[in-house]
């Protein structure tokens, strides 16, 4: 008996109730890149026509679709080989990792997070001073909201010749520094994160991301594999907590440790994109001991894609995603539980470049029921029910399915 939480970064299903408030009404991650395949706008060297996911609609994503938004998403309506599907709302407060992960994991967040404001600078100056003098910089460059690959085009030069970290923020509360990985160096690059996170406590600011990156020129600068996510810790006991407390197995596969600001993440193997995250997953689930949790996150969705508005990549990306599933699938036990998830939305045919506010899906296999899961008013229901069927305590929030 064990149990899997796989988390598609980003792999909204329609607009959340409270959607109007975060200027997402409409949003619909999923629904709108179906829509974009089937009428040949997602096309490329890698996919063309409707987007075809059959294990994952097998599973009940079309049907679970549905639930959140009254419509099956083109290519994605046929029978539901396993019926145990459902949608989820989120109740934290804000549309980002850190809230969307704890509250899949038993823990809402119930407060407001820190944010930058839209004004250039976005940073307060003693911050920058502060850090600048903690950190010993030339200074910073920035010092707004920007796309990450964007803002790395434009100041990567110039921080190469200066020494002079980048740093921006974005809808999110994030404060993030990239920097070249052989010019400036990664251990000097978590050196800056790690004076930073201290420095925007005060703040209520959510994680500060190390985004290195290699290349020469802006023609050719590429983020790596090595970015790294400086959180806080969540303010009550997770799924993770409770499982690592009675003494099971547990192993996270991508940023999951980091996101939980490595308290009781068990072991975490990481891996350049989806493909290698999922060659992980297969590899550990092998060496999962009964009673075990493996948490795996699949960031390629929104980093690569979701972020950059790149409908035809996300397609792609899901329809990768979707290849593996059997392979998956054929190595789970009788009594294993797996809950296929996503932490939030980032809608590639939306305006900007930021997450967007949405319902995600509950694909569950190996449960023991047939009975659809319906729609849930809170991602920590998934939690809950990892949490029932491990025998694990009861978490504080959250409802079993």
């Amino acid at each position: 008996m064990r149990a899997l939480i796989l988390v598609m970064d980003s792999v909204g299903i329609g607009a959340a109730p409270d959607a109007d408030r975060y200027g997402d009404e409409g949003a619909d991650t999923v629904g709108h890149i179906a829509e974009a395949c089937a009428a040949g706008k997602a096309d490329n060297s890698r996919r063309g026509g409707p987007l075809r996911l059959p294990n994952l609609v097998a599973l009940g994503l079309g049907a679970a679709c549905r639930l959140a938004t009254g419509r099956i998403p083109p290519a994605l309506d046929a029978p539901v080989e396993h019926p145990h599907y459902g949608c989820a709302s989120e109740i934290s407060k804000g549309k980002d990792t850190p809230s969307g992960h704890w509250e899949i994991a038993g823990v809402p967040v119930p407060f407001d997070w820190g944010y930058f404001p839209k004004s250039v600078p976005c940073f307060p100056p003693d911050l920058i001073e502060r850090l600048g003098a903690e950190a010993a910089l030339p200074g910073i460059l920035g010092n707004c909201h920007a796309s990450g690959t964007a803002i790395i085009a434009e100041f990567g030069e110039r921080h190469m010749r200066s020494g002079e970290p980048i740093c921006y923020t974005s809808a999110d509360s994030v404060f993030q520094i990239a920097a070249h990985e052989v010019t400036f160096g990664l251990d000097r690059l978590c050196e800056v994160c790690t004076i930073a996170r201290r420095l925007v406590d005060p703040l209520n600011i959510g994680r500060v991301i190390a985004r290195p990156f290699v290349g020469t020129s802006a023609c050719d600068f590429k983020r790596t594999a090595h970015r790294r996510d400086f959180s806080v810790p969540p303010p009550e006991r997770t799924v993770l907590d409770l499982a690592e407390g009675a003494g099971r197995d547990v192993v996270t596969i991508g940023k999951i440790d980091d996101i939980f600001a490595h308290r009781s993440t068990g072991r975490n193997k990481r891996g350049d994109g989806n493909e290698a995250l999922f060659d992980a997953t297969l590899a550990e689930l092998a060496g999962l001991a009964d009673g075990g949790l493996l948490f795996a996150n699949f960031i390629d969705f929104d980093t690569l894609y979701g972020h950059r508005r790149d409908v035809a990549g996300y397609a792609a990306a899901l329809e990768a995603f979707d290849a593996r599933l059997p392979d998956l699938l054929n190595r789970l036990r009788n009594d294993d539980l797996l809950i296929i998830t996503a932490d939030h939305g980032c809608d590639p045919t939306w305006s900007g470049s930021d997450h967007t506010r949405e319902q995600v899906p509950i694909l569950a296999r190996g449960v023991g029921s047939t009975s659809p899961i319906g729609r849930r008013t809170s991602f920590a229901d998934i939690g809950a029910t990892v949490a029932k069927h491990l025998g694990l305590d009861t978490p504080l929030h959250g409802a079993s399915f």
